[in-house]
Order: structure tokens, then C-alpha cells, then sequence
């Protein structure tokens, strides 16, 4: 690989951290519809500047019913977003710890089957290492949801891209305190029905 494309891999990544470090940490637009009695702004999304998010992130997202691509639909064999966002969140010193309900830590080290949306993290057709997101992201380099509304994939084999929802099964990991904010890893994944 020469270097003007392992520059343009990490900038990539750069990005994608650095918009999880900011909207983690920093008050952001409540990601929820503006109530029907106000006009929304540009973009659909009620934010009162300064106001802090609900939860510990963004929440899970918000899905604009403008989107071509469908929401995500409950399913008995996946794990819930309902439940992974569910994490409360305490400040210790200059930290955002998570705390989990305890059906979210009895995930943990489970074979699991989950489904989202792809957001990769490296350029390609095919994805080994992406985020899966409870919502489709509507920027390339805009984050859509808190770290409580992603989950960080390692998949056995690439999986090709697609801006419809997937549903994969692999290893779970509750993370207490990752280096990057984030609250949910699955390993060894694998497309699943």
C-alpha cells in the first residue's frame, strides 16, 4: 500500500473516532423530530443549542422519515436496540462510564445475532472491520447515533457494503471502558438470515 493511501486510511478513521469523541462528550442536538406544534429546522432535528442529548451519547439515532432506505423492524432472534440503549452513564473525572442494565451484561461473551446499518471504516466494497449503526447515517463523515446506538464488528469474512440493514451473528462484548467510547464490540461475525 503506498503512502498516499495508507494517509487517506487514516484520516478515515480519524474522523469517524473523532465525531464518536464529540458526540459522546460534548452537548449535541437532541436527535428526536421536532414537536408537531414547532417548525423544524433544516435537517428535521429539534436542538435547542447547549442542551445535552438524551441518555449517553445521541441515543440510538433518529431515522428521517424522509429516508429511502426502511427502519429497522423488531425482531424475536435479534437483540433489541431498545435494550442496548437502555445504558445510563455516570462521570468519573474526565471520563463518560457506562452502566448497563443487567440485560445488556448478560450479553456479554454470547453468541448473538444483531442487525443495523454499515458504517465502514476503511474505503473498499468489502468491510471486515465497520461500525453497525441502529439508524442509516445520512453523511459519510457525520456519526448517527451515540455510542450506545453502535456496535463495533469484526467479521470472519469481508462482508460487502450496503446501505440496507444486515443482520449478523457473532461473539458480543460489553465494553466498560474502551479507548474509543465505545460500549459494544461483536467478533467473529457472520451474516445471518
Amino acid at each position: 500500500m503506498n503512502t498516499e493511501a495508507i494517509n487517506a486510511k487514516v484520516l478515515w478513521r480519524a474522523g469517524l473516532v473523532l465525531g464518536l469523541l464529540v458526540q459522546a462528550t460534548a452537548p449535541v442536538a437532541a436527535q428526536s423530530p421536532a414537536p408537531a406544534s414547532k417548525a423544524a429546522p433544516a435537517g428535521g432535528l429539534s436542538s435547542p443549542v447547549g442542551t445535552p442529548p438524551p441518555g449517553v451519547g445521541g441515543g440510538p439515532g433518529f431515522h428521517d422519515p424522509r429516508s429511502a432506505v426502511k427502519p429497522l423492524e423488531e425482531r424475536d432472534d435479534v437483540v433489541s436496540w431498545k435494550l442496548l440503549t437502555a445504558v445510563k452513564a455516570k462521570v468519573e473525572k474526565t471520563k463518560v462510564l457506562p452502566i448497563f442494565p443487567d440485560g445488556v451484561r448478560a450479553l456479554d461473551a454470547k453468541s448473538v445475532k444483531v442487525q443495523g446499518f454499515m458504517l465502514p471504516l476503511d474505503p473498499g466494497e468489502k468491510q471486515r472491520h465497520f461500525l453497525l449503526s441502529a439508524v442509516p447515517t445520512s453523511c459519510n463523515f457525520c456519526v448517527p447515533a451515540g455510542p450506545e446506538g453502535l456496535i463495533e464488528v469484526r467479521s470472519k469474512e469481508p462482508v460487502r457494503y450496503t446501505v440496507e440493514a444486515i443482520t449478523l451473528q457473532g461473539r458480543f462484548s460489553v465494553l466498560s471502558d474502551d479507548k474509543f467510547g465505545l460500549f459494544y464490540r461483536v467478533a467473529d461475525a457472520v451474516v445471518a438470515p
